[in-house]
């Protein structure tokens, strides 16, 4: 179960569907980078609900074919530019979603079923973008059209969390969506600030924010491994690598660039 940071990016095969947690919550940025290094291709990114900076980073890098996903945005530092690039030149599939439906997919997966309905996007125009999602009556009752979500089971689930302990439990605290997507996965990836001794699970303030370890495929301990979009609780943001970022993958030269000095030469040191 615990590994480095590279067997554990090894261990997330070309074409994969991965599901990646939204900027706020715990991003695997140190992963996203070893995929970027290792030139990974053919990845289908599931939003849960929402992507950011990893997400745009790895589109850029062209380790994705499929995005499927509520939104991609670089919040306050603008549009996500690699994103809006690939959509532009149709160098990535768009499977458009919602923030509901996104949850609503993965909890079926969550609980072993095909489907799970949701009332709250019948008559948007988004359905017909979906051919997937089927609109059904409801079998209990009279003119009351439901849309059937296929559950969402992606290949794996990649974050980071502050805290792992020796069994293998991660500390995952009030973030839901992180304990949503290592239920619906496959294989669940998590890279953490620190391995302890205490076993997380003992601890009443720690258990109820606690993923067990039946969940987890691989541990690697990697300081930091969330800059630089940060980690509640631990560090903040760093702002200016982050508008860094946004400035030079505004351009395709530019984002080339980035890489190099971010990535390429950072792996081969």
């Amino acid at each position: 179960m615990f590994c480095t940071l590279d067997e554990l990016v090894a261990r997330i095969p070309d074409g994969a569907s991965v599901a990646l947690p939204p900027d706020y919550s715990g991003c695997a940025m140190a992963a996203v980078r070893g995929l970027m290094a290792r030139r990974a291709r053919g990845l289908h990114l599931i939003g849960v609900p929402q992507m950011g900076f990893q997400g745009d980073m790895l589109i850029g890098a062209g380790c994705v074919d499929t995005v499927e996903t509520a939104a991609v945005t670089l919040g306050e530092f603008g549009l996500a530019p690699r994103f809006s690039a690939a959509v532009r030149g149709g160098d990535v599939r768009v499977l458009d979603a919602t923030c509901p439906a996104l949850h609503a997919a993965l909890q079926a997966a969550e609980k072993g079923i095909p489907f799970m309905p949701l009332r709250g996007i019948v008559g948007s125009d988004l359905l017909a973008a979906r051919p997937d999602w089927k609109v059904v009556d409801n079998p209990f009752g009279a003119d009351d059209p439901l849309v059937l979500l296929p559950a969402i089971q992606p290949d794996v689930a990649l974050f980071h969390a502050r805290v792992a302990d020796r069994e293998g439990n991660v500390w995952v605290g009030v973030r839901r969506e992180l304990m949503l997507a290592a239920h619906a996965a496959r294989d669940t990836f998590v890279t953490v600030e620190r391995i302890q001794d205490a076993r997380l699970l003992d601890d009443e303030a720690m258990a109820a924010g606690t993923l067990p370890a039946l969940y987890v495929s691989g541990i690697a301990e990697v300081p930091e491994g969330a800059w630089p979009v940060g980690l509640a609780g631990c560090y903040e943001a760093d702002r200016a690598a982050l508008r860094e970022y946004a400035e030079q993958a505004a351009t395709d030269e530019g984002f080339v660039e980035w890489m190099r000095h971010h990535v390429t030469e950072v792996a081969a040191a």
